[in-house]
């Protein structure tokens, strides 16, 4: 155990992002188009970072292989990336969002945002403020988890 953490706060901590993550995943836009969650993990790993090679995908979204090239094979049947060899090693692939990939991504996004931005609203002033207060130290632990693992 780390020294001079508590593992109450830490619990609640993972209990708070968890239950987040679950009520902002599905949104209007990735149920009308059927995206499991991993499938618009994917899509917006590959809008965020493509043109971004199939390896680093499933590092960033800690997928198997199997499983990520049968979420590549559906969104390419739906039109929404392009996956490609690479030139060099034909070992490796590409993963590229189309244009409705960008859209639906981006549809995902501002929904999760709206959904936010309510949520926040009904907040105390004091709560928004220490929400805000938190923002650097969240970021740079959901850095540091991605990072050294869990």
């Amino acid at each position: 155990m780390a020294t001079g953490v508590d593992t109450e706060t830490a619990q609640r901590l993972r209990m708070a992002i968890g239950k987040l993550a679950r009520v902002l995943r599905p949104t209007e836009a990735s149920l009308a188009a059927d995206l499991t969650p991993t499938r618009a993990a994917v899509l917006l790993t590959t809008v965020r970072s493509g043109p971004v090679r199939l390896a680093e995908v499933a590092e960033q979204e800690g997928l198997n292989p199997t499983l990520l090239s049968r979420t590549v094979a559906n969104l390419a049947q739906d039109g929404l990336i392009t996956r490609t060899p690479d030139a060099v090693d034909r070992r490796a692939a590409w993963l590229e969002a189309t244009p409705a990939g960008h859209e639906l991504a981006e549809r995902i996004r501002a929904e999760r945002t709206r959904a936010v931005q309510l949520a926040l609203s009904e907040l105390s002033d004091a709560d928004r403020r220490m929400l805000e207060a938190a923002l650097p130290a969240l970021e740079q632990l959901a850095a540091h988890l991605r990072h050294v693992g869990r």
